[in-house]
């Protein structure tokens, strides 16, 4: 664990999840980060003992990344988990192999057992806006207050330095991402902190985006 800057966090841990077949390295990123008055968690795993006793909530940038996060006994805010109509768009899957099947993600918040908040693009609690990635429920969090950006999976570090990642999916390309995303660059963003791979800077972000 490292404060990149102050009240800024930076730790990684060994995804319990992960295996050989994973294009994803086992090491992922989380941070935990001052804003204002509450103490957020980023696509937590592994917390350390001294984050976690003053975390106030959790914010995923994607569903898939919940980790931790309902185990912690804070409020969670992130995006939807997909649905089968999703799988199809995203994937080309054939409807009739998925039609009326759910996601293992975010069982327990889509249930009610533990406090989960749901957003998409746009707005969000903390003072904090989202922007879609390759998909709606793959975002980049903006918080103006540090000048950084949180990003999920479309904008991470998979062994081979920070890019465009599309993780199979057909219904957009990298250039839809990059248009998509081309945004970021009208912000001050400082700080790149990305949930897979080490926090960067708006140098990196501009040579993707630019």
């Amino acid at each position: 664990m490292r404060e990149l800057r102050t009240g800024v966090w930076f730790w990684q841990s060994l995804h319990p999840g992960w295996n050989e077949q994973q294009w994803w390295p086992q090491l992922v990123s989380s941070y935990g980060i001052e804003v204002r008055d509450d103490f957020l968690l980023f696509d937590p795993l592994g917390v350390p003992a001294e984050l976690q006793e003053r975390a106030t909530a959790v914010l995923l940038t994607a569903p898939y990344h919940e980790r931790d996060a309902s185990r912690l006994g804070l409020p969670v805010y992130t995006p939807p988990a997909d649905t089968w109509q999703d799988w199809v768009e995203k994937f080309g899957v054939d409807p009739e192999r998925v039609r009326g099947m759910q996601s293992d993600d975010l069982t327990s918040l889509r249930s009610g057992e533990a406090d989960g908040h749901f957003h998409g693009p746009g707005p969000w609690p903390f003072g904090i806006n989202a922007y879609a990635g390759r998909e709606d429920n793959d975002l980049i969090l903006w918080l103006p207050s540090i000048s950084a950006i949180v990003t999920g999976d479309s904008l991470s570090d998979f062994g081979e330095g920070l890019d465009i990642q599309l993780g199979g999916r057909k219904h957009v390309t990298r250039d839809d991402v990059v248009r998509r995303l081309r945004p970021l660059l009208d912000l001050p963003v400082e700080l790149v902190l990305p949930a897979h791979g080490e926090p960067t800077d708006r140098a990196e972000l501009e040579r993707l985006l630019s």
